[in-house]
């Protein structure tokens, strides 16, 4: 594939391509579009231009100019849950959902040509949890700036994290690798659920995390089952988690403190779940 002039932020600085296999993007599917937005515009103060509409009406999220998240309409006649999925860079979208159906997963939606942004599908892993997969031409994702009201971290909850953690092995590359600091195999998320360490896994590419998987056993919900589950950054986790209560969201885990700041788990107003994070220091 021909790689595309790289897209410039508004300061004019060039916007890298993503490595295979890093989460580039993040899109949430909402029945009501509008109240959507009204919420996480409140919430991270985003504001929102019309994107790609190959699966729908489909809107972008900005903050300060740059973009970090796409809103899109779920269909009426969908039955699927509310939820953030996040997209996976790939240099062959169709090569990387070939793979996924070779490895036990299947392929919900394309590969299709977004316009000239990308080439996008959207796939399902073997224990059900939904991600996409981005093969990037105009559009390169979100830009990782790690400011208040950006995604910065995706964790897929899942029973155990074995057999999963071969699945994305193979689809992406993936050098799994059980910490033995539990420290830093905790990510965002902290060394606990309901005070019990579980088990966890960093996929890494080039020795770097990008993610991680988390087997939470019977604590795995189950009106969703295994789902990703994106962390965005907040100045302050308290005040955003009162922020989502006054807006009509959820609280489903209060704020805590990790070894990486304090952070909490909400649903907004259709169900969506998300994890804020106040980072330490």
């Amino acid at each position: 594939m021909t790689e595309a002039s790289r897209p410039a932020d508004p300061n004019g600085t060039a916007h890298a391509r993503p490595a295979p296999g890093t989460p580039c993007w993040v899109s949430l599917m909402a029945h009501g579009t509008t109240a959507t937005q009204d919420f996480y515009q409140e919430l991270f103060g985003w504001e929102f231009q019309p994107g790609a509409g190959q699966l729908g009406p489909y809107v972008r999220a900005l903050l300060d100019g740059r973009e970090v998240a796409g809103v899109g309409h779920m269909p009426p006649d969908q039955e699927l849950p509310v939820a953030w999925t996040p997209y996976f860079a790939s240099d062959d979208a169709d090569a990387t959902a070939e793979t996924v159906r070779h490895c036990g997963g299947t392929v919900g939606v394309g590969p299709l040509d977004a316009g000239a942004d990308g080439r996008i599908a959207v796939a399902v892993d073997p224990t059900g949890a939904v991600f996409g997969i981005w093969q990037p031409t105009a559009h390169f994702g979100a830009e990782p700036t790690g400011a208040p009201g950006t995604p910065v971290w995706n964790e897929l909850l899942t029973y155990e994290s074995t057999g999963v953690t071969k699945f994305y092995r193979n689809v992406f590359g993936y050098e799994d690798d059980p910490t033995a600091d539990a420290s830093e195999a905790a990510g965002p998320s902290g060394l606990t659920h309901h005070d019990t360490l579980v088990d966890q896994v960093l996929l890494r590419r080039r020795g770097r995390p990008v993610a991680a998987v988390r087997g939470v056993g019977q604590a795995l919900p189950r009106d969703r089952g295994a789902h990703w589950l994106t962390y965005f950054r907040v100045s302050d986790v308290d005040a955003a988690t009162a922020r989502v209560t006054t807006l009509g969201g959820r609280v489903l885990t209060p704020p805590h403190g990790t070894p990486h700041g304090r952070t909490a788990t909400v649903a907004d107003p259709e169900g969506a779940r998300l994890a804020l994070l106040e980072r330490a220091g």
